[in-house]
């Protein structure tokens, strides 16, 4: 029997490596077929993953979910055929990739690993990580030969939080394999839980650089119109009436200008990049556009600071959003936080509020506190999503927390045409 059949049967166990915002949605979906166990060495996400997923099986018949296993603790990853490795892979301050996650896990793995094992990596990388840094720690930790011992796999994730429309069972997974026959059984393991269909790559690096390609040409557009924003402002025209006028043309590409954050655009590319610095090309348009994304965050901070500076001797500013995108409660790499920090060398007070934000992971990742409710008398209110409690927000509202003077900064252009008591700006 094959891995897949042992996994159906019963008679061993799939294991996902990282409960985060990649691992825990994938374990939900096995879980719902084959026996799972989940690890992460954050004991904290383990706690947080029991309670995510006694809420999401509530309603379930207790037959159609199998066992679930989840621990913080590598002795309690048992019985497993099958590895999915889904860990973190920053950047540093440096802007360099940081597989030092990638490398424990596989180091955590290659110890547990059995003749006729698979893994299978799901985190972000460079295209040749796999096989150059990872399958080395795999084999050195387990005394086992890749490809002979052991088979090896790369699957891009495709998580998009807070998109109830594109989930892991209906996205077209990609996938890709060391040889023939470990591509055949990841695929048939993951076509348990992808009902889109399974895309088998030409190659490992294939893979890899798939998901990295998805990701630089979204920034690439999205830094075209953050120039363009510049542009249009020094002309004196509203970026997003001139977006208006050219989407009416049937090939136009919808994208919008704003502050790129995020796990996946705005780190993405850096590892691209890194890949080919190391081959001795300098991807010029890619580490242009990550210029152009990196530095829209400090730009908008000046642009308030030269305004309000003038009108206030005490100014204070608030923040509506927090989140790198609207209606979901993820903060890594909120660029907001960039404008906020900039505001705040200039002794300028600036209260966040957000109401998807966990206040402790904002006060542990960034060290500052969210308010529950705004004051008055604000010289600039800077709306950065468009949060679903935010739309319907109208004039009056901005009048009643903020000064006269005040301008009210629309990165997303949601109220455009309707504030007319203040000063207004949108990207």
């Amino acid at each position: 029997m094959g891995v897949y059949q042992d996994l159906v049967t019963g008679a061993s166990r799939l294991a996902v490596i990282g409960l985060g915002y990649v691992g825990l949605p994938l374990l939900e979906e096995f879980a719902k077929h084959i026996n799972v166990v989940g690890f992460d060495i954050d004991g904290r996400k383990v706690k947080e993953a029991e309670s995510y997923l006694a809420n999401r099986f509530r309603h379930i018949e207790n037959e159609s979910v199998k066992e679930i296993m989840l621990t913080s603790e590598l002795s309690g990853v048992k019985g497993v055929s099958f590895y999915v490795i889904t860990v973190p892979t920053p950047v540093d301050k440096y802007k360099v990739p940081d597989i030092g996650h990638l490398l424990d896990a596989s180091s955590k793995v290659g110890g547990l690993l059995k003749k006729g094992d698979y893994v299978v990596y799901e985190s972000t990388t460079y295209p040749g990580c796999t096989e150059d840094e990872c399958i080395p720690v795999l084999e050195a930790n387990s005394g086992l030969k890749a490809g002979v011992d052991f088979k090896v796999g790369y699957s891009p994730e495709r998580i998009n939080p807070g998109d109830q429309l594109h989930g892991i069972r209906n996205v077209v997974k990609v996938v890709a394999g060391l040889d023939q026959q470990s591509l055949d059984e990841i695929s048939e393991v993951y076509s348990l839980i992808v009902e889109a269909g399974i895309f088998k790559a030409a190659s490992i690096k294939v893979a890899e650089a798939s998901k990295i390609v998805e990701n630089t040409q979204r920034d690439i557009n999205i830094a075209l119109m953050n120039e363009l924003s510049g542009i249009f402002d020094l002309i004196g025209i509203n970026t997003y009436d001139v977006l208006e006028a050219a989407a009416t043309k049937w090939n136009f590409l919808p994208f919008k200008p704003g502050l790129v954050g995020g796990h996946c655009i705005s780190v993405d590319p850096y590892y691209l990049n890194y890949k080919a610095s190391s081959l001795g090309y300098h991807a010029k348009l890619i580490a242009a556009s990550r210029l152009v994304n990196d530095e829209m965050a400090l730009q908008l901070a000046r642009k308030i600071i030269r305004y309000i500076l003038p009108l206030s001797a005490d100014p204070k500013v608030l923040v509506k959003g927090v989140t790198f995108k609207e209606n979901v409660g993820d903060i890594r790499n909120s660029k907001i936080i960039d404008t906020v920090k900039e505001l705040q060398s200039y002794n300028i007070r600036v209260d966040l509020e957000d109401p998807y934000a966990d206040r402790w992971k904002v006060r542990q990742e960034y060290g500052m506190d969210l308010v529950e409710t705004p004051a008055k008398g604000y010289d600039a209110v800077v709306i950065t999503v468009p949060h679903h409690p935010y739309i319907d927000l109208d004039d009056a509202y901005f009048a009643a927390i903020s000064s006269e003077h005040a301008v009210i900064v629309d990165l997303k252009g949601i109220y455009r045409k309707r504030i007319h008591s203040r000063t207004y700006w949108s990207l």
